[in-house]
């Protein structure tokens, strides 16, 4: 394929991160972006990466000296209008990944500072990058990382984005009826949307890439030298439930479900992740085309990953409990759940799939890092959908909550 010149919002994430360095190992030109908000935000919650992960200078110079391949880093705010239409303008991208957006549900659902914090970067970010492009780079693809978490949990199964709904004797294909379940994921909502509306309107051309869950902090790539790694976060705020899982087995806890664990939800690995990305750059949709892709490779429920999870350490003569606490989430916890994951596929998308051998390989991962577990991350959820934070939140500082300064 022709190498491209690309832009990765987001570039410092657990997948921005992964991702600048598949695409630049597979000969694109990469121009990474992230304001570092992140780690600010890792300090206001009292939270850390279990993994050790380096400065984005340390990162792109470890990158350069192992590869002789060159990722041009820059700190940037996507919500600084003037800043993201001077990079367009200068960089005339030929593709955008998009990953720079404030990404806990959990974090949504603190307070309103919280919540308020997620739309506006989330949404200002995302409006700055698309007048940018209409205006300087009209046909540049972009790739947006958007969320399963968009739909819901529909009684009917769930296609790649577009429904064929027939009404009183008329038939058109229409946006997926979505029903988020967090201010965070009404946020990814709300992008699609504004997306979707630029493609029609202005002629851009979009894929938005509706993902799982994903585990894994191992690529190709990430895994060349320890200076290279990528997040791998296990607390309330910022972990998933199989990095959870996983931590509490290396460190003898019981895996907690949060009720009944019946919720069922699409996973992948986060080697298909960086694979996904670049598939979607190398086919790029058409003018004017937003299109949608499931991008996840398995379902699971969340009782039957803590099954695979005390499985792989009973074949080591472990037992591992695994108790059942209180959801603080509002969601059905057992509910049809049939999503359609074929667009990828079809563009030769080879997925790993979830196994002991990468469950063991994860705790493994844990007890390399055992000094750095925090045993309360593991305990009870610190964010009640119906309340917000409980009285054990940490906060060092408020949220940066001058919305104003951010549009």
């Amino acid at each position: 394929m022709r190498k491209k010149t690309v832009i990765v919002l987001g570039v410092d994430g657990y997948l921005g991160w992964a991702t600048a360095l598949h695409l630049s190992a597979a000969g694109h030109e990469v121009v990474g972006i992230d304001s570092l908000v992140r780690r600010r935000w890792d300090r206001e919650c009292g939270t850390q990466s279990l993994v050790p992960i380096k400065t984005m200078p340390q990162r792109v110079n470890s990158w350069r000296r192992l590869t002789s391949r060159t990722i041009d880093w820059r700190q940037m705010d996507l919500c600084d209008a003037r800043a993201v239409t001077q990079l367009v303008r200068e960089v005339r991208p030929e593709a955008l990944v998009h990953f720079a957006e404030q990404r806990s549900a959990p974090f949504s659902m603190i307070d309103l500072g919280h919540a308020a914090l997620t739309q506006v970067n989330n949404l200002v970010g995302t409006l700055n990058l698309l007048f940018a492009l209409r205006d300087h780079a009209p046909a540049a693809h972009l790739v947006k990382l958007g969320t399963m978490g968009e739909y819901g949990t529909p009684n009917i199964d769930i296609e790649e984005g577009f429904l064929t709904i027939t009404h009183n004797g008329r038939q058109d294909r229409l946006p997926f009826p979505m029903q988020p379940g967090s201010f965070y994921h009404l946020s990814k909502l709300h992008d699609s949307h504004n997306i979707q509306f630029a493609c029609r309107i202005w002629g851009l051309r979009a894929t938005d890439l509706h993902q799982g869950v994903v585990y894994g902090n191992h690529t190709d790539e990430v895994g060349m030298d320890p200076s290279l790694s990528t997040r791998f976060d296990y607390d309330a705020i910022w972990g998933t439930v199989l990095n959870r899982f996983c931590v509490q087995a290396a460190v003898g806890l019981p895996l907690t479900v949060y009720g009944k664990g019946g919720q069922t939800r699409g996973f992948l690995d986060i080697r298909d992740t960086v694979a996904c990305v670049r598939l979607a750059i190398e086919h790029p949709a058409a003018e004017g085309e937003y299109r949608v892709f499931n991008q996840f490779t398995e379902q699971f429920t969340v009782k039957a990953l803590a099954q695979k999870v005390r499985q792989a350490r009973a074949a080591h003569g472990l037992d591992t409990r695994i108790v059942h606490l209180r959801n603080p989430r509002v969601e059905r916890e057992e509910h049809y759940y049939n999503a359609k994951h074929q667009k990828l596929l079809d563009l030769g998308l080879q997925p790993h799939f979830l196994g002991d051998t990468l469950i063991e390989s994860m705790i493994d991962t844990v007890e390399r890092h055992a000094a750095r577990v925090d045993p309360i991350e593991l305990e009870q959820p610190n964010v009640d959908w119906r309340r917000g934070g409980t009285p054990g939140w940490q906060k060092s500082a408020e949220p940066e909550p001058s919305v104003a300064r951010l549009v």
